[in-house]
């Protein structure tokens, strides 16, 4: 008994198929997402008119075998009504020491279902009940890197996109240039879902050429179509996706992280700024609790450390009282999570909320390729978080030259490839201190870049005087 956990189109349904196989056993898929009714597991009782046998019997039915692979699909999106828990039935039927005596109430007598492999699919374990979840070993899929989807692309996707349209074999050559402008900026997701949709949407196109060509009538054989990457725009349209993270992190204030989400990891970031008000924070982007309250985390952190962070006079002229234990009383903070569309939340931002909000005080740039994930506590220290192969993928994916992570999170480093590890720098913290050294400009850059705008301005009024 396993769960494949994963975002989307990673292949958790497909190696399951693939185990079957292995094993030369019948292959039996059953959709549970949106399962709100007991009697779909356990079935109803004959006194029922339209009485049915529960989903488990049917599909040990239909594959006319005892011991069948049966894939129990999305099993983090069962629901619970009046009409029964389906989790709590599983429980059941995924324990060893209980199926072998499972009991369908249009049966009415006990049968053995020891003897089948089930194996679960799931996007986010943490909905799943604890209790069935403990029942489960966890196989974690996590996504795919560029190297891996550019090989399944050209070993697997490109061969199938031909057959499935009808071509013939070599009619079609997507250049290596080609195909990673594809993946790179006309794609931006963990698995390869959306690589085939857009691969089929450029044979699509080949395929209209080639009926045209069979209707003509021409003898002459059908040139090969090269798709080179400029061609693309032709074929796909604009670029969807651009690496967009220096333009990002020109100003202070900005900072980058990295988070994860149920669909694989993703590139974050963190907007602050400062204006003249009476203490007030404002916190925007559809945030969740814990996330709010890491805000507020790196705020008193913040406060507590005043005198060491050296804040920018520009800063300090904003406020009329100069005491650090009043600064913050005259200026109000407002600190953005762009995207607000998509709701947010998770213990993994409080060392990217820090280092923007630093980085606003103190105008000090974050530094454009380095990004960041850790939690924070009141005293500064950075705490472990989880996600950590999901994130690496993500930060590769972006152009992410140095990621800073917690000292605790170090033994995660081994369940990341060796194409991440050879491209990505990892640099291990534990301390908010450490985060600032590595993240932001230098002071002495901040200084010498004051100096050339003061010099700038000098210049300006004595021409003005001329």
């Amino acid at each position: 008994r396993r769960v494949h956990g994963g975002p989307p189109g990673v292949g958790k349904t497909s190696l399951g198929k693939s185990i079957a196989e292995s094993l030369g056993r019948h292959f039996e898929r059953i959709s549970l997402g949106g399962m709100r009714d007991e009697s779909e597991i356990r079935g109803h009782r004959r006194t029922y008119v339209g009485a049915m046998p529960g989903v488990l019997i049917k599909a040990l039915r239909h594959a006319k075998s005892n011991n069948p692979v049966i894939l129990l699909d999305e099993i983090d999106k069962v629901g619970s009504d009046w009409r029964g828990d389906p989790s709590s039935a599983l429980l059941e039927v995924l324990d060893p020491a209980q199926n072998h005596t499972f009991v369908d109430h249009y049966l009415g007598v006990p049968f053995d279902l020891s003897r089948v492999v089930f194996i679960a699919t799931a996007n986010k374990l943490e909905t799943i009940q604890p209790a069935l979840l403990d029942r489960l070993e966890v196989i974690t899929i996590p996504g795919y890197t560029f190297n891996e989807k550019y090989e399944i692309a050209n070993k697997h996707l490109i061969p199938k996109m031909i057959e499935e349209n009808g071509l013939p074999a070599k009619s079609v050559e997507i250049t290596p240039d080609a195909l990673t402008t594809i993946i790179n900026n006309y794609t931006r997701e963990a698995g390869v879902r959306e690589l085939g949709r857009v691969v089929a949407a450029v044979f699509r196109k080949v395929a209209v050429r080639y009926s045209e060509y069979v209707k003509s009538g021409k003898k002459e054989p059908f040139e090969t179509v090269r798709v080179v990457s400029e061609a693309l725009q032709e074929y796909l349209g604009p670029i969807v996706y651009e690496h967009e993270i220096r333009d990002r992190i020109s100003h202070p204030g900005v900072a980058t992280g990295l988070a994860w989400t149920p669909a694989g990891g993703k590139v974050l970031y963190v907007e602050a700024s400062l204006s003249r008000g009476k203490g007030k924070i404002e916190i925007t982007g559809q945030l969740g609790d814990v996330m709010k309250e890491s805000v507020l985390t790196a705020i008193g952190w913040i406060k507590a450390n005043f005198d060491q962070l050296e804040f920018s006079p520009d800063v300090l002229n904003m406020s009329k009282k100069k005491d650090p234990s009043t600064f913050f009383d005259s200026v109000d903070l407002h600190v953005h999570f762009p995207a607000a569309a998509t709701p947010k939340d998770g213990p993994s931002a409080g060392v990217t909320i820090t280092t923007a909000l630093v980085s606003l005080l103190t105008k000090r740039k974050a530094l454009p390729y380095v990004a960041m994930t850790g939690e924070i506590s009141l005293k500064g220290l950075v705490l472990p978080v989880g996600g950590i192969k999901e994130k690496c993928i993500a930060a590769q994916t972006a152009g992410i030259q140095t990621v800073v992570l917690p000292k605790r999170n170090k033994k995660d480093i081994e369940e990341i490839s060796a194409e991440i590890r050879k491209e990505i720098k990892f640099v291990f913290v534990g301390h908010v201190n450490e985060v600032l050294e590595v993240a932001l400009e230098k002071k002495e850059n901040v200084t010498s870049q004051i100096e050339e705008s003061n010099n700038r301005l000098t210049n300006v009024n004595r021409l003005s005087r001329l």
